[in-house]
């Protein structure tokens, strides 16, 4: 099979970069074609046979007439357009994967795939991973001023140049939701075949669409099996990811007799960094962070905003280490409550620090945990992958 997967970027940059990039070896190794498309960029590590990217889009740089044309661009892209319609008559794919393309790709994209169906007389299967609410919400997040939002989820886009929902910016604002009138005016979306959802909770938020709700169909993220390894934990907590005020920064900064290690970045470092009891060690990644974990009695997941499927939830399990997790989104999918770990009350700093203080200061409890986490499973990139390619056969 051919497979084309679309993002908008094709270098490590998050965890939908880290998802379509292993997908595609995976699927190289076992015989398929898979090509990619999306930004050119100096780290850009996967291709199309073709040559075909479209330019960088970098909303914090460029001269000032680029910046002026930015937002026609972002609602549609002649050149993304183009550009996948060059790819597609070159690969001729037999199904166009689409991630993260929302502002700089556009949904041009599906315009390009209607367009070479139309010439070619192939029929192209469409699917998309949800990897965020950029179907149902402008800004992605249903999260605004400091509060969960859902006002936009029936096509009421208006909602967010109200609330200045995307950077807090109104004319930023009103392209997100232009671009989400224009798109639903045109229909582009019912183009899509299947929508994957790695959680259930995303999927009843699509769902209260009737352009996707027949369409969706639940896979949770995959996770590698890590080896096993006898490390000794250390007294302390752990949070690990952004820092910023949807994950919940300020419930751990208010619970002051637990002492927390903190390794990540982002806007809240600052404020962190003032409270005794937290130890900021930065930005960690591959084996630092891996011993982080491991070594830790426990880690948290404290948001207060509708998480996906976070990688980090289950990479904390897999590691051996219970996670003390806010029951909200798709977070409660991946804690067994008292077994892997313990749900609380999202944004309850009370129930948060009692949580964590019942598990750390009961030592069979934690040990249990552990060989708990040790136990469960999650599928790796192979079963996940198998299931992937039964869905789009399907089709």
């Amino acid at each position: 099979m051919k497979i084309l997967i679309v993002n908008k970027f094709l270098h490590p940059n998050g965890g939908s970069e880290t998802y379509i990039f292993k997908i595609g070896e995976y699927l190289k190794s076992i015989g398929h074609q898979v090509e990619y498309f999306g930004m050119e960029h100096q780290g850009r590590c996967v291709s199309n046979s073709a040559q075909q990217y479209t330019d960088d889009m970098d909303f914090h740089g460029g001269n000032v007439l680029t910046k002026i044309t930015y937002p026609v661009k972002t609602i549609y892209s002649k050149e993304a357009k183009q550009k996948m319609n060059i790819v597609l008559n070159d690969f001729q794919p037999d199904a166009v994967h689409l991630n993260n393309f929302n502002f700089q790709l556009t949904p041009s994209v599906i315009l390009a795939v209607k367009e070479y169906e139309k010439k070619s007389g192939r029929k192209v299967k469409i699917i998309y991973t949800a990897h965020d609410y950029q179907l149902i919400c402008p800004n992605h997040m249903m999260y605004s001023e400091d509060a969960i939002c859902q006002k936009c989820t029936e096509g009421k886009f208006i909602n967010c140049l109200k609330g200045k929902c995307i950077h807090s910016s109104t004319a930023k604002s009103a392209v997100g939701a232009l671009e989400g009138y224009y798109w639903k005016a045109k229909g582009v979306y019912e183009y899509i075949d299947k929508i994957i959802c790695p959680s259930r909770f995303m999927k009843s938020k699509l769902d209260t669409n009737p352009v996707f709700r027949d369409k969706t169909v639940v896979l949770h993220n995959f996770i590698e099996k890590p080896e096993k390894l006898d490390v000794k934990k250390e007294n302390y907590v752990l949070y690990f990811g952004r820092f910023s005020h949807e994950k919940g920064i300020n419930i751990i900064a208010q619970a002051k007799d637990i002492p927390f290690v903190c390794a990540g970045s982002g806007p809240l470092e600052d404020y962190l960094n003032k409270f005794s009891h937290i130890k900021n060690v930065g930005f960690k990644s591959d084996s630092e962070l891996e011993m982080l974990i491991r070594k830790a009695k426990c880690s948290v997941y404290p948001s207060i905003w509708y998480e996906n499927c976070p990688f980090s939830v289950m990479e904390s399990i897999m590691y051996g280490t219970p996670v003390v997790g806010a029951d909200i989104g798709g977070i409660p999918e991946l804690i067994d409550d008292s077994q892997t770990g313990i749900l609380f009350e999202s944004g309850n700093a009370l129930a948060f620090a009692k949580a964590i203080k019942s598990l750390i200061t009961d030592d069979e409890k934690l040990n249990q945990m552990q060989q708990n986490c040790l136990k469960k499973h999650f599928d790796t990139v192979e079963q996940y992958t198998q299931k992937y390619l039964k869905l789009i056969e399907e089709i």
